[in-house]
C-alpha cells in the first residue's frame, strides 16, 4: 500500500455546497440565510445561551445543587477497626464515642478487611456477607 494509492471509502466524503451562484442552484442570492436579521449579515454571532438581551434562562433559574434522594451512603467500617475497642456490644453510639464514625450517622457498615479475634454483640448495624461468616464462627452476635 502506497499513500498516494489510499482513496475514502465511497460515500464518505461530500462535494462543499458553492453558495451565491445563481437562482438555480437553489441556495442563490441570499445563500440559504434567508432576509434580513443578524444571522443573515456577515460576522452576525452572538455567544451561546444569549437570548437577545432577555435575562437568560441558566440565570433565571435558582442555584441549586443536583441530589439523589435515594442514594444509600452509610460510613463504612473495616473489621480490623474493630480490635481498638474494648466493649463488647457495639452500636452506632459506641461507634461515635470511640471516634470511627462522623457524630451525624444513621447506619453504618463493615466491611471484610482485616481480621477480628473478639467477640461482640452487634446492634443496629449492617454486615456484609463475608464479614458475617468470620463473626459467627468467632461467637459474635448480630441483631
Amino acid at each position: 500500500m502506497f499513500l498516494n494509492s489510499i482513496k475514502p471509502s465511497l460515500g464518505s466524503k461530500r462535494n462543499k455546497v458553492r453558495v451565491g451562484r445563481g437562482m438555480g442552484s437553489g441556495v442563490g442570492k441570499t445563500c440559504g440565510r434567508g432576509h434580513k436579521g443578524q444571522k443573515s449579515r456577515s460576522g452576525g454571532f452572538h455567544k451561546v445561551g444569549f437570548e437577545g438581551g432577555q435575562m437568560p434562562i441558566q440565570r433565571r433559574l435558582p442555584k441549586r445543587g443536583f441530589v439523589i434522594l435515594k442514594r444509600r451512603e452509610y460510613p463504612s467500617l473495616r473489621l480490623g477497626d474493630l480490635n481498638s475497642l474494648s466493649e463488647k456490644e457495639i452500636s452506632i453510639e459506641t461507634l461515635v464515642t470511640n471516634n470511627l464514625i462522623p457524630r451525624k450517622t444513621n447506619k453504618v457498615r463493615i466491611f471484610k478487611s482485616g481480621n477480628c479475634t473478639k467477640a461482640f454483640n452487634f446492634k443496629n448495624i449492617i454486615i456484609s456477607k463475608g464479614v458475617k461468616d468470620i463473626l459467627l464462627t468467632s461467637g459474635s452476635t448480630i441483631s
